[in-house]
């Protein structure tokens, strides 16, 4: 008998990141992606309606940055999706600030895509990851 797909949302103000997030996932044969979002707005709507397993969250988006987003998914009713914060900025602010909004693991965007497919499988597991 085979594992489940983890599902994986995608929410990242760049389309191209998000494209190849999307790519690099798809690519996994245990996971899929259900869901992409430009904003953390819509990450929100995506993540109430689609109820994925994983969330990779940009930190800095319009509309609704990752870690108001981040702790509004948290917050809400239902199944609560493990969420993997990724971002261009080694910065330690932001790696506190997601983290206390419950976020399981923060990456940069230089990760490998097997350091990104490891990422998500871990917190998928309950773990955490912290680049």
């Amino acid at each position: 008998m085979t594992e489940p797909l983890i599902t994986v949302l995608i929410a990242d103000d760049q389309d191209l990141v998000r494209t190849g997030f999307a790519l690099v996932v798809n690519s996994a044969p245990d996971m899929r992606v259900v869901a992409t979002a430009a904003t953390g707005k819509e990450a929100v709507a995506l993540a109430a309606e689609r109820c994925p397993d994983v969330i990779l969250m940009d930190i800095r988006m319009p509309d609704t940055d990752g870690i108001i987003a981040t702790r509004t998914i948290l917050a809400a009713p239902g199944p609560t999706p493990k969420i993997v914060a990724l971002t261009t900025y080694d910065n330690d602010d932001y790696a506190t600030r997601i983290l206390n909004a419950g976020a399981s693991g923060y990456l940069l965007k230089d990760a490998t895509a097997e350091g990104l497919t490891a990422a998500i499988r871990t917190v998928h597991r309950g773990g955490s990851v912290i680049a």
